[in-house]
């Protein structure tokens, strides 16, 4: 993945939070205000979804991300986004908030820890 394209996809975030972008699965995790709200893979921007937020992502003739796992494709709940998003961060804004807001709905994950015996 280019340099370059990270540069770009910071500079298009900028305007939702303060925006890293970090190495992850052989692409990049994308964080806004601390929260992971997208991934890059194959120079490809995909933001998170939920059930709130997909019907805008489908109207807009997005695609949800379908990963192979170990020879089963895995869809996950990360979307594209429209190609008009990757003209201007004013266009990208309404797409990175949406992606925000079900990044911050989605539930914390359980612990793994020990469990107390009776």
């Amino acid at each position: 993945m280019s340099d370059d394209f990270l540069d770009y996809l910071r500079e298009l975030l900028a305007g939702a939070g303060p925006v890293d972008l970090r190495p992850m699965f052989g692409g990049h995790g994308v964080y806004l205000a601390g929260t992971i709200v997208g991934i890059v893979l194959d120079e490809t921007l995909y933001l998170k979804v939920d059930d709130e937020t997909r019907p805008h992502f489908e109207a807009a003739g997005c695609t949800p991300c379908v990963y192979d796992m170990k020879g089963r494709a895995l869809t996950m709940s990360y979307w594209s986004v429209p190609a008009e998003a990757m003209d201007s961060s004013q266009a990208m804004r309404p797409w990175a908030e949406l992606a925000h807001a079900a990044a911050l709905r989605k539930p914390a994950k359980r612990s793994r820890g020990k469990k107390k015996p009776p």
